[in-house]
């Protein structure tokens, strides 16, 4: 780190009409004030140090002291030890102030995880984590210093998020507890108020996403499908969803740039897939999962791309066509043909194909490896989105012919595959 001031330059730098910095390096610099009395600071010095730096996608300030009360070694000295704070994920300005409150207080403990953690986080989990902090957690305990919140403080707190979403409350479990863990790491708290509350909340409710998996229900709904009354991409989003069976934020945004008619294959890029928003960064451009296209999919695209392929998106918005349909686009649609969250939800269709599949006789492997389900070799998972492909178009093909067979009506030609005929 190049240093350029000496105390000769600090000792002759004169005030001047208006303020002006001397650059040090590292992001600190001195700031030389005006002479005249109205201008000058409260204690009337005109030399500031000044430390600048960026932590959590900010710009900040921190301030050093007067020279020559604080000499040139010693404001190197404070500037380097800022500059290790924040390499180790911590913001050298809300220590300062920790420091003048004791142990600091939970919300600016909290922000400060928060910014060394976003990094790795997709922004809508950042909205989230940030949403409840502000709406649930801050108002009651944000400025009570983080090493002084008692565990009857915390589960008081998280029973009455508890009284209105369970879900929220276990969420803010989940947060409180790492930021408590966070500050004790430091030095900041010596126990963790939050642990081991969950015990004593609502307890958990399993989600289940509706779907059909009885061939009746099924039959009915894909003969359903085609009659949606409203616009044609939308009536093309509905009979492709079962086919592809991929999550509903996927299915919407497909990009025709990613469709392959000739070779019969989607290619999604990695961004579109439900991923750690680190690995999404890391791997950037990347092809996360090929789904293999049925004769039956290609014809409906097809005819969509007639319509649609002239832009980015094969089901654009109706009133903003770069952007795609919206997330609640298809679960309107289903609703609007009289199948309620009950009968059917747009995430659903993975649990029927899931469902379904495995029924025929499909290996699991091949059934997880279509759902883009994350594998956990993390090796593996950088080269697997081509893996089984020969197997995986056989098993989309048998499954659109299923699908077929149940929408016209003729599920008595339906013959079970079994996975010894496969050969996988």
């Amino acid at each position: 780190m190049a240093s350029t001031l000496t105390d000769a330059a600090l000792r002759t730098a004169k005030p001047k009409e208006k303020p002006y910095k001397l650059f040090d390096g590292g992001g600190l610099f001195l700031l030389v004030t005006p002479t005249k009395k109205s201008e000058l600071p409260s204690n009337g010095a005109s030399k500031w140090w000044r430390f600048k730096y960026r932590f959590g996608g900010k710009e900040k300030l921190l301030s050093f002291g007067t020279y020559p009360e604080i000499s040139l070694s010693s404001a190197r000295e404070k500037r380097d030890a800022a500059r290790k704070q924040i390499a180790e994920g911590f913001d050298p300005g809300e220590e300062r102030k920790a420091s003048k409150s004791g142990s600091g207080s939970f919300e600016a403990v909290a922000r400060e995880w928060i910014a060394l953690k976003s990094p790795g986080w997709s922004p809508s989990h950042i909205e989230k984590t940030t949403s409840i902090l502000e709406k649930d957690v801050f108002p009651y305990i944000g400025s009570r210093p983080v090493g002084e919140i008692t565990p009857p403080e915390m589960l008081a707190l998280l029973k009455r998020i508890d009284t209105r979403s369970s879900v929220t409350a276990r969420k803010a479990y989940s947060t409180c507890r790492q930021i408590f863990f966070n500050a004790i790491a430091h030095g900041r708290a010596t126990i963790n108020p939050a642990d081991g509350l969950t015990v004593l909340l609502s307890p958990k409710r399993v989600k289940h996403m509706a779907a059909p998996t009885e061939q009746g229900e099924v039959s009915r709904l894909l003969k359903a499908l085609p009659t949606y009354p409203g616009t044609f991409p939308v009536r093309c989003a509905l009979m492709l969803s079962p086919i592809f069976f991929v999550r509903p934020g996927t299915m919407r945004g497909m990009e025709w740039q990613d469709v392959d008619l000739g070779r019969a294959e989607w290619r999604i890029p990695i961004e579109q897939l439900k991923r750690r928003q680190i690995d999404k960064d890391a791997r950037r451009g990347e092809i996360g999962l090929i789904v293999p296209l049925p004769r039956q999919a290609v014809a409906i695209l097809r005819e969509l791309h007639q319509l649609t392929g002239g832009g980015r998106f094969a089901f654009p918005g109706t009133r903003h066509k770069e952007k795609p349909i919206s997330e609640n686009t298809v679960r309107t649609a289903l609703h609007a043909m009289g199948f309620t969250k009950e009968d059917i939800t747009p995430h659903g269709f993975r649990h029927m194909a899931s469902t379904l599949l495995h029924e025929m006789g499909f290996p699991s492997h091949l059934i997880e490896k279509q759902l883009a389900h994350s594998d956990k070799n993390k090796i593996r998972a950088v080269y697997n989105h081509a893996e089984y492909m020969p197997e995986r178009r056989k098993m989309m093909q048998s499954w659109a012919d299923y699908l077929e067979l149940l929408a016209t009506g003729e599920e008595n030609k339906i013959v079970p595959i079994r996975a010894a005929k496969m050969k996988c």
